[in-house]
């Protein structure tokens, strides 16, 4: 068990800082309050957010990000091929700034609630980052795991086993909730991300800490539809990128090749966000190489248009609420019956003692996060309203 942070360049110089540590005691549950975590340090505390690593270095920047991942390797042979299939997922932490925690003890103090959020495909962490440090200066007692999605961003570079799908994403983020022994309160996913946090529900070893608020954006629960000219067409989108190689001399040569191929200019600006510099220092030639799998997230789409969760929506546990936010623009995704299924759900919890509710997000398409900002703060902030005021009179 190894944890291996990577430090973004700070200020006008970089670097980066590994440590590690023995690998904790497997707890039977994946979800439980904190009982022991790795000793942390405290960075000096220049802005809203507290951001704590494993190795005594420190900079004067004014926010620093940690990027982390969790490896268990098992090394396996097959005649003279040693392939080794890996348990990890690369995160981000963010904190607010009333977060506290105490060295002697190695555990926050109070244990701060946790929320989780989780993109869509050809999705990154990085989807989510400005919008997390805003709640975590709305909501300071808070912290946010933000994870890469196996065959995805930074933790595509360790290959997993497969089968690539809803469920196996799902296990990927519940291993690592139970590694780093926090409590998540709040479970937020877009669009795959959405399916995901669901089968996290589905697949939980035991009752989740209650209560808990689960948010699926702009997915449904089950069968997935097709956008109508224009609008969003991953399974298209992941064919053509098949055909392009895996080393390119220029992203404008990219983005020009998808909107030739009929996509948007957003897409495609959007896709090249996927992109990384191939080329070593002081070369004078430049090449940009994908970070993501796309074989595997070929499979994790299959898997996406595959997966019928309705039995967690019409069925919802006690103390779990599970909230749906639909886009505006993206009617293309949400059937009559989708709807009437949910509003009936909705009823049913209510006399169950659990909880369905549905949204609307005006202005919006499916990219929720970018196109309304400000709406969908206004929207997901009611849960971490309502759960502080639980939380304190607990």
């Amino acid at each position: 068990m190894s944890t291996v942070l990577n430090f973004p360049p700070c200020c006008t110089g970089g670097g980066s800082v590994s440590s590690s540590f023995r690998k904790v005691n497997s707890v039977s549950s994946l979800w439980m309050n904190p009982k022991a975590i790795p000793k942390v340090l405290r960075l000096s505390k220049n802005d809203n957010f507290n951001v704590y690593r494993l190795a005594p270095s420190f900079c004067s920047c004014k926010y620093q990000k940690i990027s982390m991942a969790l490896v268990d390797e098992k090394p396996v042979r097959k005649g003279n091929v040693v392939s080794t299939n890996s348990s990890f997922l690369a995160y981000d932490l963010i904190q607010g700034e009333l977060v506290r925690w105490s060295s002697a003890m190695d555990r926050p103090l109070p244990d701060p609630p946790t929320a989780v959020f989780l993109h869509g495909i050809l999705g990154s962490r990085k989807n989510w980052g400005t919008f997390t440090q805003r709640l975590a200066r709305e909501f300071p007692t808070w912290q946010f795991l933000l994870v890469d999605l196996r065959c995805h961003g930074n933790s595509a570079a360790m290959k997993k086993r497969g089968p690539h799908t809803v469920a196996s994403a799902a296990l990927d983020v519940l291993k690592l909730v139970r590694e780093l022994r926090i409590t998540p309160r709040v479970l937020v996913g877009h669009s795959f991300g959405g399916k995901v946090v669901l089968s996290m529900v589905d697949q939980a070893a035991k009752p989740l800490a209650r209560p808990v608020k689960v948010w699926s954006l702009d997915a449904t629960p089950g069968k997935i539809r097709a956008g109508g000219d224009g609008e969003d067409h991953p399974a298209e989108l992941i064919s053509f990128l098949s055909t392009l190689p895996n080393e390119v001399s220029s992203k404008r040569d990219v983005v020009k090749a998808l909107i030739q191929q009929g996509f948007s200019n957003d897409v495609a600006q959007w896709v090249v966000t996927n992109l990384q510099p191939t080329s070593t220092f002081g070369s004078q030639s430049s090449s940009f190489s994908w970070t993501f799998d796309l074989k595997g997230i070929s499979e994790m789409y299959q898997s996406y248009e595959e997966t019928n969760l309705w039995k967690i929506v019409e069925d919802v546990p006690r103390g779990v609420h599970v909230n749906f936010l639909k886009a505006e623009r993206s009617l293309h995704r949400w059937a009559l019956e989708d709807l009437q299924r949910i509003h009936a759900a909705e009823e049913l919890a209510a006399e169950e003692g659990g909880g369905v509710e549905m949204h609307v997000l005006e202005d919006a398409g499916h990219w929720v996060h970018a196109d309304n900002p400000d709406g969908l703060f206004r929207i997901l902030s009611s849960s971490f309203r309502e759960l502080r005021s639980k939380l304190a009179n607990a």
